[in-house]
């Protein structure tokens, strides 16, 4: 039979090779790292968390992302099964141990006896065989150069964002507070995931100040700061408006300071852990290109962060992707090179989830086409159906731009009740109709 090759060992291509081989097909996992570092990963470990912990809402009934984690773990996807088994109390979201995640999507892997590795870096885009490119938005600059050779267009760019990671101990606890918001989740570890700290308008407006005034990092040669707005940098977001942080990843709705519950905060900053021991805390939506000398005195700015220490300060990437509805099939082929699949990231969507969606639906095709089939996508009622859809055709070529799941890739429902009211019933009528399509296309590849 013959061999899968997937360059990339993030989130997609650690998928595709857990869906090609369960298949049985053979793969050999083409990963740089660490012999070829990047200035984002700090390890060699596949599916490396980089810019936040969360995967997202886990409601599978009126969330598209919730949904999409239904459907991972239908199909018996690996990173859904390691998010999972890694978990961290996030209230309605999925928060995971990053490093344990990682380590435990490694393991699982390498203990696959039909899957080998390579840490060679691949620099040109095969030619002929069975291909995977899930180099994701760290595509190395050869390999970047012979994709554009390929295509004969350029690859569009935005920059992605990194989250400050703050030492829990270093939180001063007397200020903030434990509290998810609106106390979503089941548990009360749930109801208390988030760490809160409190702002009156005055440190508000004097945070807003520093920000603006901080310095910031240069952008390379030839870069161009075109961002995607669900990782906005927050000096970004503040220039867009003084309040626009104050309705944003810093909106003191559904909080109440357990210290102060008859005061309402004017604005909050909230922290989400970000490992299993409750060591480590993310600034939530605190993506930044400030220097690091200016994010440390303009970040202890924030009341219970003080006294505060890093673990890791911020910082901003450049990220490409190809312009998926001109160049890929609906078998995620590149059309004019059909021997190469692309997958994650560098087709256009956007989030961990999405990317690893992506691979395993680029791994299933690979597999059937090798094993002498056609896997046909799913439907673009379910949502990777809608992701795939939308990144080979549904989205406008023209403003192509990178994509979360949401509602609005779906067909309408038939009937569907609108308003503010009508809201959850519309979105449950979304996903269990996703459901329904989805255990169908599961059932026909048995």
């Amino acid at each position: 039979m013959e061999t899968l090759h997937i360059i990339g060992g993030g989130m997609a291509g650690s998928e595709a090779a857990w869906q090609a081989a369960e298949a049985g097909v053979p793969v050999v996992l083409h990963e740089m790292r660490p012999k070829v570092a990047t200035f984002a990963h700090r390890t060699g470990d596949f599916a490396e968390m980089v810019c936040s912990n969360s995967f997202r809402s886990d409601d599978d009934e009126r969330n598209a992302v919730g949904l999409l984690h239904w459907e991972m773990r239908a199909a018996g996807g690996l990173i859904m099964q390691m998010a999972d088994r890694h978990q961290l109390p996030a209230g309605g979201a999925l928060a995971v141990d990053r490093d344990a995640f990682s380590q435990a999507v490694t393991e699982a892997l390498r203990n696959n006896p039909l899957i080998s590795f390579s840490e060679e870096e691949v620099t040109e885009l095969p030619s002929s065989g069975h291909w995977i490119v899930a180099t994701g938005p760290l595509t190395s600059g050869a390999l970047a150069e012979s994709i554009r050779a390929a295509t004969g267009a350029e690859s569009l760019a935005f920059f992605d964002a990194i989250a400050p990671i703050v030492y829990a101990e270093t939180i001063d606890m007397d200020i903030a507070w434990r509290q998810s918001r609106y106390d979503k989740g089941e548990t009360e570890e749930e109801r208390t995931a988030y760490i809160n700290c409190p702002m009156t308008k005055p440190e508000y407006e004097a945070f807003i100040d520093a920000l603006m005034a901080a310095e910031k990092a240069e952008f390379h040669e030839g870069e161009t700061a075109s961002y995607f707005d669900g990782c906005l940098p927050i000096e970004v977001m503040a220039e867009r408006g003084r309040e626009t942080l104050r309705h944003g990843p810093m909106k003191p709705v559904g909080l109440t300071n357990a210290h102060k519950p008859e005061e309402k905060a004017y604005a909050v900053v909230q922290l989400r852990r970000d490992n299993a021991l409750g060591t480590l805390y993310n600034i939530v939506g605190f993506q930044t290109k400030m220097k690091y000398g200016a994010q440390t005195s303009v970040f202890k700015m924030i009341p219970g962060l003080q006294e505060a220490s890093f673990a890791r300060l911020g910082g901003i990437h450049r990220n490409t992707f190809i312009n998926s509805p001109t160049l890929l099939d609906d078998q995620m082929r590149l059309r004019m090179r059909p021997s190469v699949r692309f997958a994650g990231q560098i087709t256009g969507v956007e989030g961990y989830v999405e990317s690893a969606s992506m691979g395993l639906l680029a791994g299933r095709m690979a597999a059937a086409e090798i094993r002498g089939g056609t896997l046909p996508p799913p439907a673009p009622e379910t949502a990777m159906g809608s992701l795939v859809n939308h990144i080979t055709g549904g989205a406008e070529a023209k403003t192509f731009q990178p994509m979360n799941v949401n509602f609005g890739l779906f067909p309408p429902l038939e009937e569907a009740r609108g308003g503010r009211k009508g809201r959850k019933d519309r979105y449950k009528g979304y996903t269990d109709r996703a459901k329904e399509s989805f255990n169908q296309w599961l059932a026909g590849q048995s």
